[in-house]
């Protein structure tokens, strides 16, 4: 049966009421000028070698990303996260690299164009972080610094997205790893995935999650069909994606899994990215998951691409080709003002 433009419904695994606005359903607490005709914003910022990049893209579309200004320094590997008007970027490697991990916390209006505002501080510097959020937190977890001794970090820590200032103490994960990835649904935060080489080289194909609101540690969730590291995902109201990354051997991965956030489970098989990737950008709205980035196997040797593509999140399929990034880039940081956990 057809669903005229205008309709509404409660939503009862997210707990909203939603629009119908004749091609896609939108969460009344989402709705705004900019996503009211399923433009939601896209967001890319940093990458290697360490650039102070943003650009951005309308998600519903397809094209090359358009600039839209500068990370406060050029940053690498940052974990990154949004509410519908905020977009937060923290941590990351930064120039010089002696090396250098930053506690600095940025942010930026997503609805607009320009450069990245100082906004307080992580717990401690680190890099191959993770991020995710809700509408109002957000959430970062693990990552790595490797001076004065190697630390791989199991601390998760929240910030109150709307307000500056620095990080604060949530929980701990199951264990210190980098190289994780995270999504999220408006009430649970998942991640996925991850890496350490202390005592030994280990990839993890532990998912496990927390209760945005709370505080507490994070609890198992399910297994990625892999350990996997240098993974990305994204995520609608429900279903929460995971891309590409590289296994144990190291082999660069394209396969695409999802699991449904409101459960708990092992993922299942989405279908594939167009060629095996690592280190990309994610991003979303309420139905399109979209990758941007990372660095390819093929051709050799191993190249940073500029290639972005997406998915249809409540379908299963392959990546299609969306366009292109400003710049070839890997662990660029990406965010919407759409996603699923908003």
């Amino acid at each position: 049966m057809s669903v005229p433009s205008g309709a509404l419904r409660f939503n009862s695994d997210s707990g909203k009421l939603e629009y119908y606005n004749g091609e896609a359903w939108w969460q009344i607490d989402n709705f705004s000028a900019d996503n009211a005709t399923g433009g939601a914003r896209g967001v890319f910022g940093g990458g290697t070698s360490p650039t102070n990049i943003i650009d951005h893209i309308t998600i519903s579309t397809t094209g090359n990303a358009i600039d839209f200004g500068d990370l406060i320094n050029p940053t690498q590997s940052p974990g990154s996260c949004s509410s519908s008007t905020r977009g937060i970027f923290a941590g990351g490697n930064i120039t010089p690299l002696t090396p250098s991990r930053t506690n600095t916390i940025q942010y930026i209006t997503i609805s607009s164009t320009g450069d990245a505002v100082d906004f307080g501080d992580l717990s401690v510097g680190k890099n191959s972080l993770s991020a995710c959020s809700s509408s109002t937190r957000g959430i970062f977890a693990g990552g790595r610094n490797p001076t004065p001794a190697t630390t791989f970090f199991n601390v998760i820590e929240y910030i109150t997205i709307s307000s500056t200032g620095n990080a604060q103490d949530f929980g701990d994960l199951s264990v210190g790893k980098q190289r994780l990835s995270a999504c999220s649904s408006s009430t649970r935060g998942v991640f996925g995935g991850g890496s350490t080489t202390t005592p030994a080289s280990t990839q993890f194909n532990t998912i496990e999650y927390i209760t945005i609101s709370s505080t507490g540690n994070a609890q198992d969730f399910g297994d990625l069909s892999v350990g996997k590291f240098n993974l990305s995902a994204c995520s609608s109201s429900t279903r929460g994606v995971f891309g590409g990354g590289l296994d144990a051997a190291p082999t660069y991965l394209n396969t695409i899994e999802f699991i449904t956030i409101s459960s708990t489970g092992d993922a299942v098989d989405f279908g594939d990215l167009s060629i095996p990737n690592s280190g990309m950008g994610a991003c979303s709205s309420s139905t399109r998951g979209v990758f941007g980035g990372g660095i390819t196997p093929t051709p050799a040797p191993a190249t940073r691409t500029n290639v972005i593509e997406y998915i249809t999140i409540l379908t299963q399929g392959n990546a299609i080709d969306f366009g292109d990034l400003t710049v070839g880039r890997n662990g660029a940081g990406g965010l919407s003002n759409g996603h699923g956990g908003l």
